[in-house]
């Protein structure tokens, strides 16, 4: 049985009963020989009174003290399962009077556990950014900030495997806290002056996706300069363009590549704008609406290398948007590939002939020794599906109501994971198009077959008989069906003749050579000289234009990892100051 508490002020007399029904007031005495109530409940903050025992089915209130020897309060199982608390564990002595529940380590605490690798130099360097801005702000002492910064020096470059993070004790800002701790004592607690432990894992997640940002930048540029090279070197390669995998109009396999290559100039621009969100420094947010101490927020941004400032804490902590903004650009770039892929799986097959895969791109059948399969195109078509995947999950998780931890506790990791996997879709997507062959006879070949200048043909009677194009379109296609219901493979002049008498009632002077004219893939092609249009001059431009996009691209790269690197080598100079001058004093 649980002993009784005593109302809180109140001193009860050893083996002294109270009186059933009648609660004890603050400050009186309990009278002796009288027993407690069933049901009524004890004051929390209350000490019970050695012997004295209360009533069965009475609960007693989170943070008193039961009697040694006494077993715990009923209530649920895992309570009678309670555990101590490993050593330092946070919460201990305060709210959090177990250690976590096994089933809590294995689901949630080892997830958190397992970006340790992501976040670990971030946090480094989230830590020596806030213990110099607290110096320079007033808010600590050179002499007491400098013991954490050698320490912190010390673990900048550490490979993130050597540090003893225990999914025991949560997160890896917990595990970090808990061997500074053991290093440095109670002094390891300034550097959570002003900042929560949010704040420094959401720099280092930032500071983390922005590097993988930019690394998905470079690969899609990359991507992108090599499409675009493929291009210009078949700008002038007939092939019979199609939609449904119907031949359409003749056009150059330049062009068609082309596409791709534009497609990855804006997947550039996507990729830029999410590294612009993800860019804005979320130092100096405090709990959530901003420290208390005098912390320039623009220090801390520079000190850490960031473009901006977010311009409001609680957006800047608790916003998922730039997740998936971040994750969107990734499934966006890997899309384009994988488009490319499923074309390409079509158009190397045996029934086409269009292109040939390099062999370092293929993989043998176990069973049938004449099969080449294009390995590397399913590849890239399944990666593109499951990123889909991943940013479905990540908008499902954001779907909370604001300030959540689910929004973020799975995002670390997923997000890193698509980035990288990103990366890796569009690196083997630049080798694919590296390592591809045309057949130009095959295309051109096409090109000239299944009546692909049918609309030309249409447009040029329109022109010149000034017929209406409708009516000028059945003439062509009722010249098509009568060439292949014959079997024929080319329209005559007596064909065309005939539909246009049929359709319109009246003769129609059509010549054979206005019917080559019109026919003719090369001419049809030249004749297509738009802006980005499938000419060979504008294929050879548009390739220029995606070169010097590129370039830019690249250039930008460039400037942002500089910016980056500065910031590190000036930060870590400062945190290098304070310790040099502290050892000097």
């Amino acid at each position: 049985m649980t002993r009784v508490q005593s109302t809180p002020g109140a001193e009860s007399t050893p083996g002294a009963e109270s009186t059933p029904g009648v609660e004890s007031t603050p400050g009186v005495e309990s009278t002796p020989g009288v027993e407690s109530t069933p049901g009524v409940e004890s004051t929390p903050g209350a000490e019970s009174t050695p012997g004295v025992e209360s009533t069965p089915g009475v609960e007693s209130t989170p943070g008193t003290q039961t009697t040694a020897g006494s077993p715990p309060t009923p209530g649920s199982r895992l309570a009678a399962e309670s555990r101590r608390p490993p050593e330092g564990y946070l919460g201990t002595g305060a709210r959090i009077t177990s250690g976590p529940a096994p089933e809590l380590v294995e689901a949630g605490y080892a997830l958190e556990i397992a970006d340790a690798p992501l976040l670990h130099r971030g946090l480094t360097l989230a830590d020596l950014a806030h213990l110099v801005e607290l110096v320079e702000c007033g808010a600590l002492r050179r002499d007491e900030a400098a013991p954490l910064c050698a320490v912190l020096l010390d673990l900048l470059d550490s490979p993130a495997a050597e540090f003893p993070y225990d999914p025991v004790y949560g997160d890896a800002f917990n595990s970090r806290e808990r061997e500074l701790e053991k290093t440095l004592g109670p002094a390891a607690g300034r550097i959570h002056l002003g900042r929560t432990r949010r704040e420094a894992g959401r720099i280092a997640f930032r500071l983390a996706a922005r590097g993988k940002l930019l690394g998905l930048h470079a690969d899609v540029a990359a991507f992108a300069s090599e499409v675009s090279a493929l291009a210009a070197d078949h700008a002038g390669a007939l092939w019979a363009d199609s939609t449904y995998l119907q031949p359409a109009q003749p056009s150059t396999f330049g062009h068609y590549l082309g596409g791709f290559a534009e497609q990855a100039v804006r997947n550039l621009d996507r990729i830029e704008a999410a590294y612009r969100g993800v860019d804005a420094s979320p130092a100096g947010a405090g709990g959530v609406g901003g420290a208390r101490l005098p912390l320039d927020r623009a220090r801390l941004a520079g000190l850490l290398g960031f473009g901006s400032v977010g311009a409001h804490t609680r957006d800047a902590m608790w916003s998922v948007d730039i997740l998936a903004d971040a994750v969107t650009a990734a499934v966006q770039a890997v899309s384009t590939i994988g488009q490319l892929a499923a074309d390409l799986e079509i158009f190397a097959s045996p029934a086409f002939g269009y292109v040939t895969l390099d062999a370092s791109l293929c993989r043998a059948s176990v069973l049938m020794p004449q099969k080449r399969n294009p390995y590397a195109l399913p590849v890239l078509r399944g990666g593109a599906g499951t990123l889909i995947g991943r940013l479905a999950g990540l908008l499902a998780t954001g779907l909370t109501p604001s300030a959540r931890t689910d929004n973020w506790l799975y995002a670390y990791g997923e997000v890193a994971g698509a980035l990288d996997l990103a990366g890796r879709l569009v690196r083997l997507g630049s080798t694919v198009v590296a390592g591809l062959t045309p057949d130009t006879a095959v295309l051109a070949e096409q090109a000239a077959s299944h009546f692909t200048s049918a609309a030309d043909l249409a447009e040029e009677l329109s022109l010149r008989f000034r017929l209406d194009y409708r009516t000028a379109y059945r003439v062509v296609g009722r010249a098509v069906a009568t060439a292949i219901s014959r079997g024929d493979t080319e329209l005559t002049v007596p064909m065309v003749r005939a539909a246009a008498e049929e359709i319109t009632g009246a003769p129609v002077p059509i010549t054979a050579d206005m019917l080559t004219a019109a026919t003719d893939p090369v001419s049809a092609v030249s004749a297509r000289d738009a802006l980005g249009g499938a000419s060979p001059r504008r294929v050879r431009e548009h390739a220029r234009r995606v070169r010097r996009r590129v370039a830019a691209a690249r250039q930008w790269n460039s400037d942002r990892r500089a910016r980056i690197a500065q910031a590190e080598s000036d930060l870590v100079a400062a945190a290098h100051s304070l310790t040099s001058e502290q050892a000097h004093e």
